[in-house]
């Protein structure tokens, strides 16, 4: 899918377009849906504005909606959603985006809880996401990271000894993988609904 130009990358052109009234309106239509559901908590993430404006852009909206509804929202920075077009060939150019760029506002302006990473083979690798996780942490932020979606190549492990809260997806877990967040106290959070729609296996 990403390869033919869709997925992230495509919600991301649609993202960069859209005003921050759009957006708004857009989110609170979908707030009162998962209130209509009986949904009272809910984490919303960015990771579909991959520049420094439209991220900052979607954390400022989530913000605006946190202080309006009557739902508890959190709200998580996924800037490392993927590289974006311009950066795909010189990763460290964007992950320095993330670090100097868009760190310090969201710290300054308190936009987000967690800070999150897609690992995965073709996105972020472990050590990749070690850096960009660290310097979350400095600003007090808490990783919640997207692993083992499409493979297992250790991130499940690097996220483990970052102390995430969470790792999402797990769609891909070996039998090492299993064990060893088992052995943690991090969350294993799946996401069947993902699964379901890009007609992948179920979490084992």
């Amino acid at each position: 899918i990403a390869k033919e130009g869709g997925g992230i990358i495509d919600t991301v052109k649609k993202t960069r377009a859209a005003s921050k009234e759009d957006l708004i309106a857009s989110l609170n239509k979908r707030l009162e849906k998962v209130l209509s559901q009986g949904v009272t908590s809910l984490e919303i993430k960015s990771g579909y504005g991959l520049s420094v404006e439209a991220e900052l852009k979607m954390l400022r909206v989530i913000k605006k909606l946190k202080a309006q509804s009557n739902l508890c929202i959190k709200a998580s920075f996924l800037g490392a959603h993927t590289y974006p077009l311009a950066f795909r060939e010189n990763h460290e150019a964007y992950i320095r985006e993330i670090i100097d760029n868009m760190l310090p506002v969201i710290e300054a302006e308190n936009l987000a809880d967690y800070i999150d990473v897609f690992c995965e083979t073709g996105f972020f690798s472990p050590a990749e996401m070690e850096t960009i996780v660290r310097a979350g942490q400095a600003i007090g932020l808490k990783p919640k990271l997207h692993i083992n979606q499409l493979s297992s190549i250790g991130g499940l492990q690097k996220a483990i000894a970052l102390n995430a809260v969470s790792v999402d997806h797990l769609e891909t877990m070996t039998d090492q993988d299993i064990l060893d967040l088992a052995a943690s106290n991090t969350i294993g959070t799946l996401l069947p609904t993902a699964a379901y729609f890009l007609r992948m296996p179920f979490q084992p």
